[in-house]
């Protein structure tokens, strides 16, 4: 396959693709976005909770960049609205990047080779939070996972799925209800629920939204690369998709604030194993 020409890419995307994976952003020059959204795991992270500056642990599991373009929330609980509002947001936290928006900004306006980058990609100096955050979007904005077997099949390949896969999907949209809530081309409704996970002091959603209806509800994820972005949910309470698919079929846990939706499917062993992979077939390839 012949190499993209670099020259034919926005310099805001490229330049957001040099501060992703720089650990210039994190206080210590130990972290950097890359850290944590890792491209081998589908820009997720492989542990429960991604580590910080100084060995911190996080909070909540790392979700993946992929198809993030058309999300009106990010984050778990939703408290960002845009890419660039999130981008600030690992930043500034202490147990993440541990870093001021300030001391990032001095650090880079110190920065010869990047005053030059900046002022290429945005035409002005010095270096701003405006362009800060615009460079890390317009990069993060790139990251489609496409040309999945699924996709292929849904354009007219047939043999994309395999026969389990075919099963799977039919289960994917009818007996097992997934799409109630992994919707639309991104796999997701964009909205918040409670799956009845193990409770901790965690409230999710109502953190942000101070109602009690929201208790405990987090952001559906995407399912776009699914297979690689393990362990699953907020804290990376399962390792497998065999754990979640076992979890949805019992009906989720017990929690009096648990979406109505979630009640028991009923699949058997073969169904099960079906439904799985199908979600393996959602893994494609960057755009």
């Amino acid at each position: 396959m012949p190499r993209r020409d670099d020259s034919t890419v926005d310099p805001k995307v490229k330049l957001g693709k040099k501060l992703f994976f720089d650990p210039i952003l994190s206080k210590t020059g130990t972290v950097s976005c890359a850290s944590c959204h890792k491209p081998e795991h589908g820009f997720a992270d492989d542990k429960p909770v991604s580590d910080g500056i100084n060995g911190q642990k996080g909070d909540r599991n790392t979700p993946t960049v992929f198809n993030t373009t058309n999300l009106k929330f990010l984050f778990w609980d939703g408290r960002a609205q845009s890419l660039e509002e999130q981008a600030l947001g690992p930043i500034k936290n202490p147990k993440e990047m541990g870093e001021s928006v300030k001391g990032v900004l001095t650090k880079l306006n110190n920065d010869p080779q990047y005053v030059k980058e900046f002022a290429n990609a945005f035409g002005q100096t010095p270096i701003a939070t405006s362009h800060l955050i615009h460079a890390i979007a317009a990069f993060e904005r790139t990251l489609i996972s496409k040309d999945s077997n699924y996709d292929k099949f849904v354009v007219g390949d047939k043999a994309a799925l395999s026969i389990s896969a075919k099963r799977g999907m039919d289960l994917f949209f009818g007996k097992a209800m997934c799409a109630a809530c992994h919707k639309g081309t991104d796999f997701t409704d964009g909205d918040f629920h409670n799956i009845g996970l193990p409770i901790t002091n965690d409230v999710g959603r109502s953190a942000i939204s101070i109602t009690g209806k929201d208790t405990r509800k987090f952001k559906t994820p995407t399912l776009r690369e699914v297979a690689n972005t393990a362990p699953y949910f907020h804290q990376g309470q399962f390792e497998t998709l065999e754990q979640v698919i076992v979890y949805y079929n019992a009906g989720g846990g017990q929690d009096g604030y648990k979406d109505p939706l979630k009640k028991p499917l009923n699949l058997n062993e073969q169904e099960q194993k079906d439904l799985v992979e199908f979600l393996k077939s959602l893994s494609g390839r960057q755009k």
